[in-house]
């Protein structure tokens, strides 16, 4: 009954019909007769209009934070602004940070995977209910005792749908011992394509194209290209593989020469696992600017045109973006010889021959095609791992788990040494 005075409210409201909308509003204050009340005054409110302290109504409010929790910071406020509704990014960020977060609820199915909060430094573990597809929780690691800690705080999962990593699988087996533990089909591809590409690096002698032989009447090797010096590098290549192998062939362990020699144990191990220095040799080459038109320059050579920098000019019309140096390097050989030797082409590597083993074979061209047959046709291990992922696929697309111990044994008689990782059976507990 007792009014204290009046004051004007304005409150952003939600467009319409594309213009902006504000409320101006005069609010009563009342005053309060009780004598120990500390709140002498009191703000009259408007239910589904106005909230204390707020310059947005309801409607709006819900609004921008929809548009917070979709696109958050710059990307929602260049949309509330297209929507008349103008809001900066900071007050987007608040309206997210005010919502409260839903609780994880009962999963019954839990998808655990990894993400890097800063890649190759610091990594964390994201949960999911695998039945809605929605985020449920975020742990700050991926360390098993965390994942063990959440499980045990979190009764009723039932099974556990994880990547193949051992810290999951142990904190899986602490915080929920019940629970049935699975790898769900895009990590099992993806370990299977880590194990064919072990294998191709391992058989990678097997890539390039073998040698013509030399036609009969041809004359003596005299008349070739003389060959060019080993540079430092390529020595210093032989020298520490040398050095890898006599350390390996003493009885070390990969571990042990990797200290001694100060090298990194993924070198110590390509070390290792090469058969000969020759492999090692072919992945340290480097593909050059020039290498798609060296033959038209041969063929130009051959036209008699002998000037680099006309060449130069006509190259870059074909899209060359090297120096004209390069072009008078590859270009000094030929005057001393006279005319280009025959090159063979560069071999497939073997991340790209991966490639073509796992990709759908639609999806893979067919000058890309006839070279995989071709090194399937000198390497059977290398045929028997396509024939296998081939086979792995259509177990994975069509479901047909039934089909699985008779693969697993496939793999196992195929004897690729590689894959012992992928396909090895549980061992039973």
């Amino acid at each position: 009954a007792r009014v204290h005075g009046r004051y004007l409210r304005s409150l952003a409201d939600a467009a319409v019909a594309g213009r902006p909308v504000r409320i101006q509003l005069q609010v009563r204050r009342f005053v309060c007769a009780a004598p120990g009340c500390l709140r002498r005054t009191f703000a009259e409110q408007f239910p589904n209009l106005t909230t204390p302290h707020a310059r947005y109504s309801p409607v709006l409010r819900e609004t921008l934070t929809a548009i917070a929790v979709a696109l958050a910071g710059r990307p929602g406020a260049r949309l509330s602004s297209s929507m008349m509704i103008p809001a900066s990014r900071d007050t987007l960020l608040n309206l997210l940070r005010a919502t409260p977060e839903p609780g994880a609820g009962d999963v019954i199915v839990l998808g655990v995977d990894d993400f890097a909060f800063r890649k190759g430094r610091q990594y964390g573990s994201i949960l999911l209910d695998m039945h809605t597809r929605r985020p449920v929780d975020v742990l700050p690691d991926r360390e098993a005792a965390t994942l063990a800690r959440w499980l045990q705080s979190h009764p009723g999962v039932e099974i556990i749908c994880r990547d193949r990593a051992g810290a999951y699988a142990e904190g899986a087996r602490t915080g929920a011992p019940h629970a049935i533990q699975v790898a769900d089909r895009w990590h099992l591809w993806h370990n299977l394509c880590e194990a064919v590409h072990r294998t191709v690096v391992q058989h990678r002698t097997c890539l390039p194209e073998p040698a013509p032989p030399p036609a009969a009447g041809s004359p003596e090797p005299g008349g070739q290209l003389p060959t060019a010096p080993e540079t430092p590098a390529a020595t210093r290549l032989r020298e520490r593989y040398t050095a890898v192998r006599e350390h390996l062939d003493k009885g070390m362990q990969r571990q042990v020469v990797a200290s001694i020699m100060g090298l990194s144990p993924d070198t110590v191990a390509r070390y290792a696992d090469a058969t000969s220095i020759d492999q090692l040799m072919i992945s340290r080459r480097r593909r050059s600017p020039l290498d798609p038109h060296k033959d038209y320059l041969d063929a130009r050579w051959n036209a008699g045109c002998t000037d680099a920098e006309q060449l130069t000019t006509e190259l870059r019309a074909r899209g060359y973006q090297g120096s004209p140096r390069t072009v008078r390097r590859y270009l000094e050989p030929l005057r001393a010889h006279g005319s280009p030797a025959a090159r063979t082409p560069a071999p497939a590597k073997p991340r790209q021959v991966t490639g073509w083993i796992t990709r759908h074979p639609d999806d893979v061209r067919d000058d890309h095609k006839q070279q995989l047959e071709a090194i399937q046709a000198r390497c059977p291990q290398l045929e028997r791992t396509a024939e296998l992922v081939a086979d792995f696929a259509k177990i994975l697309c069509g479901l047909h788990g039934h089909r699985l111990d008779t693969w697993l044994t496939a793999v196992e008689a195929a004897d690729l040494p590689r894959t012992t990782h992928f396909h090895r059976r549980p061992t039973p507990r």
